[in-house]
């Protein structure tokens, strides 16, 4: 009998270990979960609450209106170009900044004279605040012939001042110029961390069996390089769709709404014009878009990694 009751208590000691292992695990997410119930959940459902109403943020009267926010901000031009170009910016600055920053990190990883010092170069890019980028670029770019673009392509090819901020398409053009110029080296360097991870036996081996440089790219780069792929272009496409100092900063958002971002409308609309109800709606559809595009780019982001390896 002695035998069988401490057989007994030997089988279940592990499950009650389990248990007690599983029930410290869920404790330790208790706060996350109090932080996400308290800093996202709550202040979304109330925004979503405004958006149905007419709440202005000033008067304590809310008069429920239903959709009719939604089918006011659907029909602004304004915020539909923001809604556009926010796309844009995030797709084109995620796609060009991928495809400079693998083949600057692969450069990057050779050994070459003064490597370090160029390494630190392509870091700091992205080191000041892209406020204070667009202000510089601002500058840089001015339409008079006084600007510093202007004065060069002058003394060189002897052309006219370019208005480079004053059409649509040469403004969004140069918003995402300046966004690829400051992000490619903070994300060579994260390419550079993955590449410095990788066997030096992978190439020589390849060398010993023929393969050439392309072929080293395409089958021991680039599936190595996979993960960094999806933090890299996750990073980019998230503060892509949220972007608003750099293009407030460097065109004010024009000429027009050419370069009007969804950020910018929510912060016009909803606290410089005093319209909680129109910013709240904006809101929502912004946290809408960004979680189907991000939920898309994770996707696609995963094929990819899997097609790599």
């Amino acid at each position: 009998m002695l035998m069988r009751k401490n057989d007994g208590d030997a089988e279940a000691g592990p499950g009650r270990r389990d248990r007690s292992e599983s029930l410290a695990s869920h404790a330790f997410l208790l706060p996350i979960a109090a932080v996400f119930v308290v800093l996202f959940a709550v202040p979304l459902a109330q925004t979503f609450s405004y958006s149905l109403t007419s709440f202005s943020g000033y008067s304590g009267r809310a008069e429920f209106v239903g959709l009719r926010n939604y089918r006011q901000v659907l029909s602004d031009p304004s915020l539909l170009q923001g809604l556009a170009f926010t796309i844009l910016f995030a797709v084109a600055t995620t796609v060009l900044v991928t495809c400079l920053a693998v083949p600057l990190a692969v450069v990057l990883n050779k050994r070459f004279l003064g490597r370090s010092v160029v390494r630190s170069l392509f870091f700091f890019l992205s080191v000041p605040s892209m406020a204070v980028l667009g202000l510089v670029w601002q500058y840089i770019l001015s339409p008079l012939e006084t600007g510093v673009a202007n004065r060069v392509l002058h003394a060189l090819f002897g052309s006219q001042a370019v208005a480079w901020l004053g059409s649509s398409t040469l403004a969004r053009t140069c918003v995402i110029a300046v966004a690829v110029w400051a992000a490619v080296g903070w994300h060579a360097t994260l390419y550079l961390a993955y590449l410095q991870a990788v066997p030096a036996d992978l190439y020589e081996q390849a060398e010993i069996d023929g393969a050439n440089q392309l072929q080293q790219l395409r089958h021991i780069t680039l599936p190595q390089l996979a993960p960094g792929m999806v933090v890299s272009t996750f990073l980019l496409m998230t503060s892509g769709l949220k972007v608003y100092d750099l293009p407030f900063t460097l065109t004010k958002g024009g000429p027009g709404f050419a370069t009007n971002t969804l950020t910018q409308s929510i912060i016009v609309q909803g606290i410089s014009q005093g319209r909680v109800d129109i910013g709240s709606t904006l809101a929502v559809i912004f946290t809408l878009a960004v979680a189907l595009i991000v939920l898309a780019q994770l996707a696609i982001s995963h094929r990819l990694e899997k097609g790599l390896q």
